[in-house]
């Protein structure tokens, strides 16, 4: 007889299968897995808005806990499994890839594994608290049928199959369904207006916003739809967001109070040049996964715009990280109001499930 496959290793070598994306998606969207109960994954990244926080009220999301607040504002999932692993660019000596906003994970299933322990998430004690709440789920038996006898069995083992099924299910294609109007419109089903092409040209004219130099507009050699990021860092000199809730925290969830500065990809590679560098987002669905930045502080994309066009030139707060601003791409872009209204149009064209009687 033959050795019986270990169903880890098959997994890992054919990529997910349907069952584990349904296990994946059972998991995201159960509120029973925090502490205290209330708070899924999809709490924060809600399908309706792109995987993104459906609370645009605040600048960063809220816990289980309802009086805490995370520092950050939560990048979308949809797309996130197309960002390759953390890595030094050889040619350029840039850092590119990795997930969250300063790329401390390689891995969706890294990144799974991060929010259900994070105090200011889902706030689990342990390992041995999620793995219990785990075998009360009443699709408990699911984890067998697709990971084998024993899944659930101890803690780590428990959390090492959690966080693979939320991965498959974040790689499945109703994630990252690629179904914009841009989309159609490379296909060729379809037609852009004419404000939505003048803000095409703004996009990529390297002598007006050049936002196709770091948000790339072109399908990939092998024909691949664009992505429209290069996964590369930047200090956009964006300036710290004073209603952000993170600050009031108390000491021991925020040790630095209102003094807190985010160090971003520095902090994770330990090298100062890179203070307030974050990870260049992708820019799909963009118009409906609002606020903006690292910390929520713009509120709407023609903000995010004319910070970009006006930084150097108009009295902008001062960055939160004064060091390592990118002073050569952005800050005096002399873009009228309206070619800034015409790349906001465009931006809208990147959002999923576009259809022409929904237009």
């Amino acid at each position: 007889m033959g050795l019986v496959p270990d169903p880890l290793q098959e997994i890992e070598r054919l990529g997910p299968t349907l069952e584990e994306q349904r296990l994946g998606k059972l998991l995201f969207f159960d509120s029973t897995l925090s502490t205290p109960p209330g708070q899924a994954c999809s709490s924060c990244h809600d399908p309706a808005v792109a995987f993104a926080d459906p609370n645009t009220d605040l600048p960063v999301s809220r816990g289980a806990h309802p009086d805490r607040f995370g520092s950050r504002n939560d990048m979308p999932v949809a797309y996130a499994a197309f960002v390759p692993p953390l890595h030094r660019d050889p040619e350029e000596g840039i850092w590119v890839g990795g997930l969250f906003w300063d790329g401390r994970v390689n891995t969706l299933a890294e990144q799974a594994r991060a929010p259900p322990f994070n105090p200011l998430e889902m706030a689990n004690p342990d390992t041995a608290t999620l793995a219990e709440k785990l075998r009360r789920t009443d699709y408990a038996e699911l984890f067998t049928e697709v990971y084998g006898a024993g899944a659930l069995a101890d803690p780590a083992t428990a959390l090492e199959h959690m966080s693979r099924a939320i991965a498959a299910f974040e790689q499945a294609a109703e994630v990252s369904p690629f179904s914009s109007k841009y989309d159609q419109w490379l296909r060729g089903d379809v037609a852009l207006s004419s404000a939505e092409l003048r803000g095409l040209s703004v996009f990529t004219d390297e002598q007006k916003g050049n936002c196709a130099a770091c948000h790339p507009v072109e399908p990939g050699a092998d024909g691949s739809p664009p992505l429209f990021t290069d996964f590369t860092y930047d200090n956009l000199g964006v300036p710290p967001n004073p209603e952000s809730p993170f600050y009031l925290l108390p000491p021991e969830l925020n040790p630095a109070g209102a003094a807190f500065v985010d160090r971003g990809l520095g902090a994770v590679v330990g090298d100062r040049s890179e203070d307030g560098k974050f990870r260049v987002p992708t820019l799909r669905n963009v118009a409906v996964t609002p606020p903006y930045m690292h910390n929520g502080v713009f509120k709407t994309l023609f903000q995010v715009a004319a910070f970009y066009n006006t930084r150097d030139v108009a009295p902008w707060p001062a960055p939160e990280v004064a060091e390592n601003v990118n002073n050569e791409e952005l800050g005096n872009l002399g873009l009228t109001n309206q070619e800034l209204e015409d790349l906001v149009a465009f931006l809208h064209t990147l959002t999923d499930g576009w259809t022409a009687s929904g237009e």
